[in-house]
């Protein structure tokens, strides 16, 4: 379940929501987490897997239901399972991300660094003071302003 901060921002993500949508396509759970890299990744894997794997003679001359299911058939089973195994990683590794992730509400303030700088508190790296997130990983902040 999500936590909203005082701002009416959504900052914790369901580890449950990313691997739904892991499930649908390998990277959607990662796009949900903000994670684009890593869902950039996941997208270019399966695409890749299925231009290089896949037969040109199992590939549909039409899209239609009836031309995917014949497709399908001709798909080789060693290249079905390996599309099953990357698939299976990507849900894994949105589970690992979600359920990982730090949200307590202590950590939604920015640490102040050893030498006086500000530090996001997900990724470590030094963060503009003006700014309520995060510009590396996206991780917002809680506001300690009543007025915002």
């Amino acid at each position: 379940m999500s936590r909203t901060s005082s701002s009416g921002t959504t900052r914790e993500k369901s580890p449950l929501v990313a691997v739904v949508l892991a499930v649908l396509y390998p990277g959607l759970g990662h796009v949900y987490l903000r994670r684009w890299g890593r869902a950039f990744l996941w997208f270019v894997t399966i695409i890749a897997t299925v231009v290089w794997l896949v037969p040109p003679e199992a590939m549909p001359s039409t899209v239609s239901v009836d031309a995917i299911l014949e497709s399908r058939q001709a798909v080789p089973e060693h290249v079905a399972l390996i599309a099953l195994v990357l698939s299976a990683l990507s849900v894994l590794d949105a589970y690992w991300i979600a359920a990982n992730t730090k949200t307590d509400d202590a950590d939604a303030t920015s640490p102040v660094g050893e030498d006086g700088t500000q530090t996001c508190p997900n990724c470590g790296k030094e963060i503009d003071e003006n700014l309520d997130f995060c510009h590396w990983c996206t991780t917002e902040f809680e506001t300690n302003d009543a007025g915002e």
